[in-house]
């Protein structure tokens, strides 16, 4: 039996990409739109305004997830895509992970753990021998994945006005 395309399996790769990249910008916007509007939703009761909401996407493009101090990875799934990871390094044996994200349509496809795995990959690249990051208590779902995948909850090791969970993970093991 001859398999056509529309028959084939389903799948993600995971490649580094420039963080302005047209792919890698239409998903830091699909990001923050969700983690801000979350937010204000939550707290306010109202969608982020979009006057905000240009301000920050542009005074956070991702120059700092450039080698060789950082990377920004963007997965496809059937070469569409649908998420994104960043590490950027703190000091010379820290790196922090940023940007974890997968579009809402393509979660529960194995995406996040393909994610992080490569992004933990890309930082032993880097020369990290842990990553940190900080996530906000209502990602319920961003603190679950981190646990499952072996990081620990630490005190916290940044100031970030939103952050209110961090969490480290050894690499050297």
């Amino acid at each position: 039996m001859t398999r056509s395309p529309s028959d084939a399996p389903s799948s993600w790769t995971v490649a580094p990409e420039p963080f302005d990249s047209p792919a890698a910008a239409a998903l830091w916007r699909a990001y923050y739109t969700e983690v801000s509007d979350r937010w204000y939703l939550l707290h306010e009761g109202r969608t982020t305004d979009p006057d905000e909401l240009e301000r920050e996407i542009a005074a956070q493009p991702g120059g700092d997830f450039t080698p060789p101090t950082g990377v920004l990875l963007v997965g496809r799934y059937d070469g569409e895509p649908g998420g994104t990871a960043a590490v950027r390094m703190l000091d010379a044996t820290t790196g922090e992970l940023r940007r974890v994200f997968v579009r809402e349509g393509l979660r529960g496809k194995g995406g996040a753990p393909l994610l992080l795995a490569a992004a933990e990959e890309a930082a032993r690249g880097l020369g990290a021998r842990r990553l940190v990051l900080d996530t906000r208590g209502d990602l319920v779902e961003a603190r679950a994945l981190y646990a499952r995948h072996g990081y620990e909850e630490t005190p916290a090791h940044n100031d970030e006005p939103y952050a209110e969970h961090w969490f480290r993970k050894d690499l050297t093991g």
